[in-house]
């Protein structure tokens, strides 16, 4: 078995885009083989004003990551006085992954964005740099594969941003009730041309709670 794949099984991450905004989900629990290591895991994080990412696999590679990348949309901004787009964003990290391909970052990634020219963007990146944009939705993680079943059967372009929310809520239960490392809860933000905001845990188990009221 490939060495890699002790630290690229847990978790599950979904990013969609829907009426002029991204939508970014994640579960909340860390695993360490079959031990649940942390449940209150933080997999979704603030890169700047319009940018917001998503990790999946090793917690240490992942938070390096999200530390360069921070740092370098800071000094875009310092030297330009803008914010860096998400396309520069997504490229960046895209060339960190691929410059240390011999001894990979074990992880994988969902960037997503606001560009005030361009709209929402949202990318995956593999680990070891292969950049891709998605023009719909993108999971990543153990529990991908049942997420991506819910969003294959009710993603809609031109859905509005609450519906963009609850199909991602809804793609995580999915994944957590069928995938043992997935779970503990759920991380929710969106990102647009406001910038990006990061739902509150309260908020998110109102919409959690609504859903699933529905499916009974």
């Amino acid at each position: 078995m490939d060495e890699r794949a002790k630290y690229m099984k847990g978790t599950t991450t979904v990013g969609l885009i829907c009426d002029d905004a991204v939508v970014l989900a994640t579960d909340k629990r860390a695993t360490m083989g079959n031990l649940i290591a942390d449940k209150e895991a933080k997999k979704l994080y603030k890169i700047d004003d319009y940018i917001a990412m998503t990790i999946a696999g090793s917690v240490g590679d992942a938070q390096a990551l999200v530390r360069y990348v921070s740092a370098e949309a800071k000094l875009y901004k310092m030297r330009t006085g803008k914010n860096i787009p998400p396309l520069s964003c997504a490229t960046l990290i895209s060339n960190i992954l691929h410059g240390n391909r011999m001894f990979p970052f074990l992880t994988q990634l969902i960037i997503g964005g606001y560009d005030l020219l361009y709209g929402p963007r949202l990318f995956s990146l593999d680990p070891i740099g292969g950049l891709n944009e998605e023009s719909s939705f993108t999971a990543t993680g153990s529990g991908s594969p049942t997420a991506y079943g819910i969003l294959e059967l009710e993603y809609s372009k031109d859905m509005t941003l609450k519906d963009g929310l609850n199909l991602a809520i809804k793609a995580l239960i999915s994944a957590m009730e069928r995938d043992a490392f997935s779970g503990n809860g759920i991380s929710l933000a969106y990102v647009n041309k406001e910038g990006v905001t990061i739902l509150e845990d309260e908020e998110i188990e109102k919409m959690v709670k609504k859903i699933k009221r529905k499916r009974k």
